[in-house]
């Protein structure tokens, strides 16, 4: 139903939401133009499926600069073998989010409530200097707290040892393995810094569908499909305004 708009140096911004346990809608939008040049109902983030979405793209004349996404492993798995000269940007806010319920909402270590804090500034992030400084506090903070983290205690029931403050080491490890990816749109500002448009988008659909209760699943479908072709058609008459501008 939807066509691909070929173009160059596109920004995607590539997330998946669920409606209900098994009926799961991965878009692929161009962050520019809002314009969703691919879309997929499933029932999962599949690698395979995400491969060939990411190849069909390729195909069809997308020239991908980069990828916002949440950091699923089937999806980062699929950019490496599909496209692995392409950007990926790991979305902030999901880094965030993520951190956030690791340590959870009132820490009761010392070490917890100064990693929540240094977590909920990295949304302000904005340009290399307020990069660089949320750097060094993260460093200063692993500097102080390293033993803390690697502190274990053994397990009588399955006789192994364990990290003794599993959950501030989980918020941690959550930032130090997407850290290498967090910050490419400080160097390119046409990189969106998180999917947050599209859970925005996914807001607003899921918003008309419960108007819509008692839909049959199939109807459900294409409920979906039929919102996603006007959405992408209001879309392209606002470029083709713009153009004729």
């Amino acid at each position: 139903m939807l066509s691909v708009r070929p173009s160059e140096k596109v920004n995607l911004l590539i997330d998946g939401t669920y409606f209900g346990r098994d009926l799961c809608l991965i878009v692929y939008r161009d962050n520019a133009i809002k314009y969703t040049q691919l879309y997929r109902i499933t029932n999962g983030e599949w690698y395979e499926e995400l491969s060939e979405d990411l190849a069909n793209l390729l195909q069809l004349g997308v020239r991908i600069e980069s990828i916002t996404c949440d950091g699923h492993k089937a999806l980062l798995k699929a950019v490496r073998d599909i496209c692995p000269h392409v950007i990926v940007q790991r979305c902030l806010i999901h880094i965030q989010r993520m951190s956030r319920v690791w340590l959870t909402q009132k820490p009761q270590s010392v070490a917890g409530k100064s990693l929540r804090y240094i977590v909920n500034q990295l949304h302000r992030i904005t340009d290399n200097k307020s990069c660089n400084r949320w750097l060094h506090e993260l460093a200063g903070w692993y500097k102080e707290h390293s033993s803390y983290l690697k502190e274990r205690s053994f397990n009588l029931r399955t006789k192994r040892y364990w990290y003794t403050h599993k959950l501030v080491r989980r918020a941690y490890m959550t930032i130090i393995r997407a850290l290498p990816d967090m910050f490419h749109f400080l160097k390119n500002y046409d990189i969106p810094k998180s999917t947050n448009g599209l859970e925005s988008f996914f807001g607003h659909l899921k918003d008309h569908l419960r108007i819509h209760r008692g839909l049959s699943p199939q109807h459900r479908r294409n409920f979906i499909q039929w919102y996603l072709y006007f959405r992408n058609n209001r879309v392209f008459k606002g470029i083709k305004h713009t153009d004729r501008k």
